[in-house]
């Protein structure tokens, strides 16, 4: 797209964007801005079955929004030519999914956790041959990062550590993944270290929450919540707190944005916008 101002001319690439997962919360608060955008177009919904032939043609979105579905990746590839996939979806599929795209030269931003190191290694190892980028981020919303940014720091001198993590009830994996990766970003500057009492017994299993190098992780879901987690640090007669909420989806939007504009530039694949900020 040109435009001209003055005597100059200078040109603005607009990203072309498709989405999977459209239909849940988060994606249909992506919808939303990516259309608002002006530096992107959503070209394509991806979903899993038939639906629809265009997001116009469901209850969720506004008749304006002529976007049309496919359930077939390579036809969406082949017909719309996005440069981006945002993904946010659930775990069962995301692996496959972003492999996928890596595939076929489109560049995943993907929100979705549960990956395993196996998994993340293979997909940094198609990125880096195809020079591509990819991000895949545990959270997009960017008061998260710097909580977990601040936690690492903190963690430099509270060494005795436990994190409780809040989600709505609909969520399908704990702990969290922005869980795990405050807890992997800790232990870079934390040596493993079992919390508690060397002769605590748990009286009903699970009570003292998932283990990471001797940090405890706790996971609550409850409906009310959307995404929470406080970073409990304890010292000799003081105790240190990093929280943060998010009290709606629209706190991950800036993240999302971000993450379509920068992945353009990458060529290999982020774990985690910490990386990035």
């Amino acid at each position: 797209m040109a435009l001209t101002k003055g005597q100059r001319s200078f040109y603005v690439m607009t990203i072309k964007v498709a989405i999977a997962g459209a239909r849940g919360k988060m994606g249909m608060e992506a919808v939303h801005t990516i259309i608002k955008n002006e530096g992107m177009e959503l070209v394509a919904a991806l979903d899993y079955k038939e639906v629809g032939t265009t997001l116009a043609a469901l209850d969720e979105f506004p008749k304006q929004y002529e976007v049309p579905i496919y359930t077939n990746f390579p036809e969406l590839v082949r017909d719309t030519k996005p440069d981006v996939l945002v993904d946010l979806t659930n775990p069962h599929f995301v692996y496959e999914r972003t492999k996928q795209a890596l595939l076929h030269n489109v560049r995943p931003v993907v929100g979705t956790t549960g990956f395993t190191d196996e998994q993340l290694e293979e997909l940094q190892q198609i990125a880096k041959e195809k020079e591509i980028g990819c991000i895949i981020a545990p959270n997009f919303a960017i008061g998260a990062i710097l909580m977990m940014k601040f936690a690492k720091d903190a963690a430099k001198y509270f060494p005795d550590v436990e994190i409780i993590e809040m989600h709505h009830d609909q969520k399908l994996d704990a702990p969290s993944g922005t869980g795990i990766k405050t807890a992997q970003m800790i232990s870079e500057v934390r040596n493993s270290k079992e919390q508690g009492h060397p002769d605590e017994k748990e009286t009903h299993t699970g009570a003292r929450g998932a283990n990471f190098e001797g940090m405890h992780i706790h996971s609550v879901r409850l409906p009310g919540l959307v995404a929470h987690q406080q970073v409990l640090f304890g010292g000799t007669g003081e105790l240190l707190t990093i929280r943060h909420d998010s009290l709606n989806r629209g706190s991950f939007m800036g993240g999302v944005t971000f993450s379509i504009e920068k992945v353009m530039n990458c060529n290999t694949l982020i774990y985690g916008l910490e990386n990035i900020i």
